[in-house]
């Protein structure tokens, strides 16, 4: 399924990519939290050994980046993607054999492998090789049943495990993968468009990959991504039981983070829906403020229904653009033709940001405070982040006048 670079947006290329985002996202993300109690009882695991399996996916992930991100800029995305479909595949079945930890860490390992090749990063590369005068709208079109992969997934795999346990729904999560995801993406990325089809983005001769590394402005928007990640990535974890301290109802303490993802896909039905009529550099300006926001709501009286409410609406909807623009900002002021290597060079620091920001919430933590001290450092955070991508708009711009 050829899309020559400039054609109309594919909507049903867009959708079936879409869909193998719903259960990578879904089956591994938001799976894990779900498989962490059996196994720690059948491995004879604790909390912590669990957690740790977690962390070397994303770390491996991490350490693959640039190199998918290289490989999909030479035009192999649909071996990459395939065959990081059919590895997460294996690595699901041989999550259902597991017996000793360390098998369980070598799967984990494999599977932030497979991740590395298959989730948004990848996904946004491609789609920006093939749709590059509309990107944008296409990139925010593939999130929008990712941003669904907790709201199917989370029920869905509870509900396996209670009817045939969790081994055999391991197995099921790997057919997934295998006769889903793989052929999806075997039949999607035929025939990718040649990196040279790219080399005449407006006009210009472009430059090498190691000219955009040694661009400030690249690194603007790397403290920008970087940092934004580990904001978002700090609560989620840390939810439940904060707005359980705040002695919140547990009903509303259940709501809350399933009305945050909800909220996330309207956001982006929102930005899709308002894309033509919006300035893109000022959508991008001021559309990540929404999280550090979110964050003074919550510093502001978590205990009280309508903070609480101020801060889904605001993180919510904050976080479900954000996706949209951490990965289209590379696109938009760096370069299009090198996105996947030079999003890639940010892998290693992106894992370790989004793995050591669930534990820097926990080590702020005190009995007397609860999570005030987290909350203010993500603030400050995420406004610094927010600053360096001002600062990296305002070289790009100034330049192209």
């Amino acid at each position: 399924m050829r899309s020559a670079p400039g054609q109309a947006l594919d909507l049903r290329f867009l959708f079936l990519l879409s869909l193998q985002q719903l259960i990578s996202w879904g089956s591994v993300f938001y799976g894990f939290s779900l498989f962490m109690q059996p196994l720690e009882v059948s491995l004879q695991m604790t909390r912590a050994e669990s957690s740790l399996g977690f962390s070397l996916a994303l770390l491996s992930e991490g350490l693959l980046a640039f190199w998918v991100g290289r490989w999909i800029d030479q035009g192999h995305e649909q071996r990459v993607m395939t065959g990081g479909s059919v590895l997460l595949g294996l690595a699901f079945w041989a999550h259902s054999q597991v017996s000793t930890a360390a098998q369980f860490y070598a799967v984990w390992i494999t599977m932030g492998v497979g991740l590395s090749a298959t989730l948004y990063p990848p996904a946004f590369t491609v789609i920006t090789r093939r749709f590059p005068n509309d990107f944008r709208r296409a990139i925010i079109w593939v999130t929008f049943m990712g941003g669904l992969a907790s709201t199917v997934f989370i029920p869905l795999i509870a509900w396996m495990m209670d009817v045939v346990g969790w081994r055999d729904t391991m197995c099921w999560l790997a057919a997934m993968h295998l006769l889903v995801c793989a052929p999806l993406h075997y039949r999607l990325l035929k025939d990718a468009p040649q990196p040279q089809h790219l080399r005449v983005h407006e006009g210009q001769a472009p430059k090498e990959l190691h000219v955009h590394l040694k661009e400030p402005a690249f690194w603007l928007l790397g403290v920008f991504i970087v940092l934004m990640m580990m904001t978002t990535s700090a609560l989620p974890a840390h939810m439940v039981s904060l707005l359980r301290e705040a002695g919140m109802p547990q009903h509303w303490v259940l709501a809350v983070p399933a009305l945050i993802g909800v909220l996330q896909v309207v956001g982006r039905l929102g930005l899709y829906g308002l894309e033509k009529n919006l300035d893109v550099h000022q959508t991008n300006r001021w559309m990540p403020c929404l999280i550090p926001l979110g964050f003074v709501a919550l510093l502001m009286g978590s205990q009280h229904l309508v903070w609480a409410l101020m801060f889904v609406l605001l993180y919510g909807l904050g976080n479900g653009m954000l996706t949209i623009i951490k990965g289209t900002a590379i696109a938009q002021y760096i370069s299009h033709e090198h996105m996947g290597s030079l999003n890639g060079a940010l892998g290693i620091p992106l894992a370790l940001a989004r793995a050591s920001a669930p534990w820097i919430m926990g080590l702020l933590w005190s009995a007397s405070t609860g999570y005030q001290q987290g909350l203010l450092l993500m603030t400050a955070l995420s406004a610094v982040g927010i600053s360096a991508l001002w600062w990296a708009q305002n070289r790009v711009l100034a330049g192209r006048e």
